[in-house]
């Protein structure tokens, strides 16, 4: 079976992920869900999609979910990779094993699929990758200490992915939120936001679904904050 576009979503089953997968499938998107918890795998059947219970950190339920796609659609227009949460702890007392996990969690998270559909985009001629980052990827806070470093590091590895295959029509951008009503909400967090609210998941699967969309065609390699303005580039 063949439809017009199709979008896979990684760490798919709840928060950001999984209000992505609900707007991209409400613009009109065939939609493929991977998720841990088998919440992914069950919003994916709610969507007419499908929807594969395994982790972004292996490279089989990764290409499951990849081979599931074009064996019931033959493409995918649009991959977007969200991530669970990473070690947290004094900068000094991470250990080599929980920087290996952050760059599982951060960073590899985002190369595996891409590697896996972009040789489908290239023979599309198109297509839009669209990475869940967050906004202290670029001015860090010792509170998320593996998501800054390896999401800063993810930002260089977009900027050579788009000059590599922007002449392909292949676009990759990462949209990096702040305080979203995914996490625990506290007053000094929400005080400390210009706009005096958090964000919601909503608002975020709203930049991507802008980002996948033809809309967005002219732009690639960026880093979009969604952030109610806690941070703001020079």
């Amino acid at each position: 079976m063949s439809v017009e576009k199709v979008a896979l979503v990684t760490a798919g089953g709840s928060g950001m992920g999984a209000a992505a997968a609900k707007r991209l499938a409400q613009d009109g998107f065939a939609v493929g869900i991977l998720s841990s918890s088998g919440k992914g795998e069950a919003l994916a059947v709610e969507l007419g999609g499908i929807g594969v219970t395994g982790s972004n950190q292996s490279n089989d339920d990764l290409k499951r979910l990849v081979d599931l796609a074009m064996e019931r659609w033959g493409r995918v227009d649009v991959l977007v990779n969200s991530a669970g949460h990473g070690p947290r702890a004094p900068i000094l007392d991470i250990t080599d094993e929980d920087w290996h996990r952050g760059m599982d969690t951060y960073l590899l998270n985002a190369i595996r699929p891409t590697r896996l559909v972009t040789p489908i985009m290239q023979k599309q001629k198109a297509g839009a990758i669209i990475n869940i980052s967050t906004a202290w990827a670029f001015e860090p806070s010792s509170m998320f200490p593996t998501s800054a470093v390896f999401r800063a590091g993810l930002a260089s590895f977009t900027k050579i992915f788009a000059d590599t295959y922007a002449a392909d029509n292949i676009r990759m951008n990462n949209v990096l939120p702040g305080w979203i009503d995914s996490l625990p909400a506290t007053e000094e967090r929400r005080q400390g936001v210009p706009m005096q609210r958090y964000g919601t998941s909503d608002e975020i699967a709203g930049t991507i679904a802008f980002l996948a969309s033809k809309d967005a065609a002219y732009i690639t390699g960026q880093n979009l904050r969604v952030d109610g303005g806690i941070t703001r580039a020079i």
